[in-house]
Order: C-alpha cells, then structure tokens, then sequence
C-alpha cells in the first residue's frame, strides 16, 4: 500500500506524510476522532468560518514542524532520522487527548482531568501498539530528551502548535488581523547552548506574533459571546450530569452517559482500559445530539439552556475591568430566580460569573530568546526598541457575569 499521501491544506497547500510510521498514526481511530472535534469549539457562533478541526490543526502543526527543522539543519544543526520523525510525531499527537467542544467541556465531562494528561496517556497506548517506535515522540513530547529544543518546538512561547493555530484560526475566522508571519519566523530559527533561539533580524516578526496573539485572545478566543456560548453548553452538560446522577433519565449516547454518570478521575483512565475506549469514542456530534434531545426533557433548565443553544439566543454578557460588583449580581441573580421561578441552588445554571485573563509574553515562563548578532542569547523581551514586547507581558485581567436576556428587560 502506497503510505505517501498528500493533504491539501487550505492554508499552506500540500502536506506531505512523509514516513510509513506517521501514514499508519493519522490512519488510526483515535487519530481521526480529531475529525470529529471542532478546534474552536462554539466560536462558530460568532464566527461562521471557524468549522476547522483537531485534525486540520494537526496535520499543520506537523507541515510547520517539518519545516522548522529542516531550517535548523540547514544551519548545520545535527538531526538524525529518528529525531526528525519523532518531533513530527509529537507535535502530531500533542492534541490526540482533546475532548468534546476542545476546551469548553474539561471541567464538565472529567474531574481534574487535563487534555495534556490524556494525550501523553493516549501516546503510550499507541507506543504499544506500534511496538515502541514512540518512545523517543514521548520523551519530547514530555521535555525529557536531553536536547530541550525539540521539546520548545512542542511547547514553550514560540512552538509550532501556536504558530500553526494563530495562522489557521484567523484564517477561518476571517480575523486577518491575527495573521502572523510564520514562514519568516520559521527560518529565523536556530539553536545555541541546546535552546531554541530567534536571530535578531527576526525580532520584529516576534512583535508581530505576539500582538496578534493578544488581538486574537480578545477578538477571537474570548470573545464575550463565545464566553457566554461555551458557558451555556458547560452549564447544559453540568445540569445534565446533576440529574443523571439524581436518578432522573437523560437521555444520551452510551458514551456520554457514561461520563455523566461517574466523576472519572486520571486514575481511572490508567487502571481501566475501557474508559479510555469510552472516551475516544466521544465527540462533538455526541454533545450535540445529546441537546437537541434535552430540548424537549421536562426539566425546565436543561430544555430552557438546549433550546437556547440550538436557536443561539444566547445569555447577555456585561465584561469589567473590576471585579463585577457584589450587589449588581445579587439584583441579576434575584431577576434571573423571579424570571424563571427556580431556587438559590439553581441560579448557577442561569447566572455565571468568572475572570478572564491574556498576556501575550509570559515572561515568569520559558523566554523567547533573542541571538544578537554579536552572539550573546537575550531575553526578546529586553531587545531595547522593543518597548510593544515588554507592554505585553503584562496581564489584563477582565470580569463577566453572563445571564439569560430575558432577565434584562
């Protein structure tokens, strides 16, 4: 069978599949869930081009990785075959854990259970089933290969995963204002002393990047209306799970009842293999599926929040600087109880506070290291005309309160 396929990618054009080994990962079942897994969650709602999957995100990942390391080679940097491979490997699965709506429903479907935790344990099932050839993948994908740039290319400020979301999520969004230069920062690339480092004339294309991050974590991720529509289908799920968990029928698929029904911990997905099948066999369309018939169930607030999803008439949004103030939300919490006739106990589903936060440039976490021409390796952050870089290290840190429209008038 001929393994050497090509992609065409809307964004980058034609992706290359360029071992046997990585053909056989992305022709896998827990592979190709990530078709099934929407990259943005309901940004859609805002958004009507954002139906770009996991899967695409992936495979873009792994072009720009590919990309990125033949520019370190080309700078007589040393990469053998299997650590070429196994860089592609990682970037490939490092998103292989995601469940349903991607972010949206973490904290909803596991309890204190990360995607991250569950794409290193998906990669060692796969390890065994491809007889260990995943190993050194892993020990990259974990930061414990002895050279720490192949793991920045994986995960640190200036990895590949981000390069390839940004690029593709304002391409899908139409956000072109978050379009980043990725092919030039890619070949300003190199390495010193093990660590990933950008060569000084690339500087201003970090700018670039990291502006577009912070406009696209406003514009984009936390939109105020993708707030409201991701806590909506977290509440949805959450009351969901309450009254499944009361005795009272919801109906569901088998998989998703199944993570309704039980509080399903990290452990429990490394003592019991068929947790593991339950969940990759659990996707978008079992989430929606499961609303369009909680539209119709008898309790009042499942079926108000399904049908409010479905018909996207979604909740009011009211965003501060300051923390949102005590009284406004016992008046919009007395509303929203007299509205909808239900008690304290259930306001939580109806009325949602929370904080949210972007820094484009951490600079408490690993730097973005700058290689001057001279030779030294500095801070990005510390390049002395470069005041933008330093103004975005700092943390906005904005308040919500969202609750249903009907309660404002």
């Amino acid at each position: 069978m001929n393994k050497k396929k090509i992609f065409n990618d809307p964004v980058y054009g034609f992706i290359t599949v360029p071992t046997d080994l990585i053909f056989d990962i992305i022709d896998h079942p827990y592979f190709q869930r990530l078709r099934r897994i929407k990259q943005l969650g309901l940004t859609e709602m805002v958004y009507p081009g954002a139906l770009h999957t996991r899967f695409h995100h992936a495979l873009g990942a792994m072009h720009l990785m590919n990309t990125a390391l033949n520019t370190l080679k080309s700078k007589n940097n040393e990469i053998s075959d299997k650590e070429f491979e196994a860089s592609l490997i990682a970037i490939l699965l490092h998103d292989i854990g995601h469940g349903p709506f991607s972010h949206a429903l973490e904290t909803a479907i596991f309890k204190n259970v990360h995607h991250e935790h569950l794409s290193l344990h998906i990669m060692h099932l796969l390890n065994e089933q491809f007889d260990g050839r995943l190993s050194l993948a892993i020990e990259i994908f974990t930061g414990n290969y002895h050279r720490k740039f192949f793991h920045q290319l994986v995960s640190s400020q200036l990895d590949v995963d981000r390069l390839d979301y940004l690029n593709r999520d304002s391409f899908y969004t139409g956000v072109y204002e978050g379009k980043i230069g990725a092919d030039r920062i890619i070949k300003m690339l190199d390495v010193a002393n093990d660590k990933l480092v950008v060569e000084e004339k690339g500087v201003y294309s970090i700018e670039n990047f990291l502006v577009s991050r912070r406009l696209m974590y406003w514009q984009v991720y936390l939109h105020k209306t993708v707030i409201s529509a991701e806590n909506m289908v977290l509440r949805v799920v959450q009351r969901a799970r309450e009254l499944v968990q009361k005795g009272i029928n919801v109906p569901a698929s088998p998989c998703l009842k199944f993570f309704l029904t039980s509080d399903v911990t990290m452990q429990d997905f490394q003592q019991d293999s068929s947790i593991l099948e339950r969940f990759v066999s659990l996707d978008d369309h079992d989430v929606w599926s499961g609303i369009k018939e909680w539209a119709y169930h008898p309790d009042k607030i499942l079926s108000y929040l399904a049908n409010s999803i479905l018909n996207r008439k979604l909740f009011k949004v009211v965003i501060s600087n300051q923390p949102i103030d005590a009284e406004l939300q016992l008046g919009i919490s007395e509303l929203v109880q007299s509205q909808f006739n239900i008690g304290e106990e259930e306001i939580k589903y109806l009325m949602i506070a929370g904080k949210i936060g972007n820094n484009a440039y951490d600079v408490e976490g690993q730097t973005i290291d700058m290689l001057t021409k001279s030779g030294y390796v500095i801070d990005v952050a510390e390049a002395s005309d470069l005041p933008n870089i330093r103004a975005l290290s700092n943390k906005v840190e904005k308040y919500y309160v969202c609750y249903p429209k009907e309660a404002a008038h």
